[in-house]
């Protein structure tokens, strides 16, 4: 119990206790000093019993004990002991639970002995007639048999009112750890379709500007000399922009709904794209093709997308590029391979490389989503090469 629970229940209880205490102390105040004291310890087991039940249950058995040994009768202030007992279950801990139950029958049997023996014989009065032996004996057992039902019934309820609020309390934290889950998952999920915007925005924009500034140097040489030349280039930056625009529509079409419901990009027209930007793309496929499902598209061709444009950016153009898609039943095989320029290099590699960069761990990223492998390596001769195995996967 929590300290602002135990201070309302204090409180509450202390209420109770008053309104008790009032109610008992007109018959004690009848019988005298020692019958008004039993009333006080009972009443302040009363104002314990929730916030500390087994100081309740300590002074309630010094009540009970300071009550036969002044040779009392009994009086309706008797009647806390059940609330007493009850909890002990109800509200204490394991040892508390236990201590009640004990507490239980042994209050049982020293009620019944006190009431049907020690009071007879030592004032003549009592449940039983002190002349009366058998009598005593028997009514001593039908007063701890109703003694021993009462404290165990009360005992047995507590354990239920127990049983049923810790069942409540867990479901309480069930849900919360539920709706704590949810709003996890919901956190992973959002910050995961931030990803990948990124990653496709920046396929996007770094691809087609690309094409479009080599075509704009292109076209900037050539006008003079060649006028013919220059129209050219710029139509294919018209038709890059166009295509790079259509690309934001996709993506923003993607957001807006399923994956599997956008049109998937063409390797084809990516070729094209590149090619019409100076750089001599070589394609060989091997194998016959298996159906990918729409996100294993997407990553293929995000991938050979990015290979591309490096090699446009930072490889010779002047060399040709090699693009391979090796196909068998488990999936394909992408392998980019392009010379590195003298003057320049490629695009950093390894995760040590300083500042943001999306073009390499972002075709890593995609490939291991995909359930499959990334590779990027500058071989001996100088050549770069990214190799990705992306899986099969049903059509969607």
């Amino acid at each position: 119990m929590s300290i602002s629970n135990r201070r309302g229940a204090l409180i509450v209880d202390g209420i109770l206790a008053a309104l008790f205490f009032a109610v008992c102390a007109l018959y004690a105040l009848v019988g005298g000093w020692p019958d008004l004291v039993v009333v006080v310890l009972f009443s302040a087991a009363l104002v314990l019993r929730r916030a500390a039940p087994g100081a309740a249950l300590v002074v309630a058995w010094v009540a009970a004990c300071a009550q036969m040994l002044m040779l009392r009768e009994l009086q309706p202030a008797d009647a806390a002991v059940f609330a007493i007992v009850y909890s002990s279950s109800a509200h204490g801990s394991a040892a508390v639970r236990w201590w009640g139950l004990g507490s239980a029958g042994a209050g049982a049997v020293l009620a019944s002995a006190y009431l049907s023996v020690v009071m007879p014989i030592a004032s003549g009065t009592g449940i039983a007639p002190a002349a009366d032996p058998l009598g005593r004996l028997l009514w001593g057992g039908l007063l701890f048999g109703a003694a021993l039902a009462g404290l165990v019934l009360a005992w047995t309820i507590g354990l239920l009112v127990r049983t049923v609020r810790d069942s409540r309390a867990q479901r309480r934290r069930a849900e919360l750890d539920r709706r704590e889950r949810e709003h996890a998952e919901y956190r992973y999920v959002v910050e995961q379709e931030r990803s990948r915007i990124a990653r496709d925005m920046h396929d996007v924009v770094a691809h087609s500007l690309a094409v479009v500034i080599a075509q704009s140097d292109g076209a900037r040489f050539a006008a003079p000399t060649r006028p013919e030349a220059a129209l050219d280039a710029l139509e294919t930056i018209s038709s890059v922009a166009r295509d790079a625009l259509g690309d934001v529509r996709l993506l923003l079409g993607e957001l807006r709904h399923r994956e599997g419901e956008s049109p998937q990009p063409a390797l084809d027209d990516l070729l094209e794209q590149v090619r019409g930007a100076g750089l001599d793309v070589r394609r060989t496929d091997r194998g016959e093709p298996v159906p990918l499902g729409a996100g294993h598209q997407i990553a293929v061709y995000r991938i050979v997308q990015e290979g591309l444009t490096n090699a446009l950016r930072h490889g010779d153009t002047a060399a040709p590029v090699h693009l391979t898609l090796d196909w068998s039943p488990a999936g394909v095989s992408v392998q980019v391979e392009n010379a590195v320029a003298q003057a320049g290099g490629v695009e950093p590699m390894h995760d040590a490389a300083p500042g943001p960069r999306h073009g390499i761990p972002g075709m890593r990223e995609r490939a291991e989503l995909a359930g499959g492998t990334f590779a990027a390596d500058l071989r001996d001769d100088g050549r770069f090469r990214i190799t990705a195995r992306i899986p099969a996967q049903a059509a969607a």
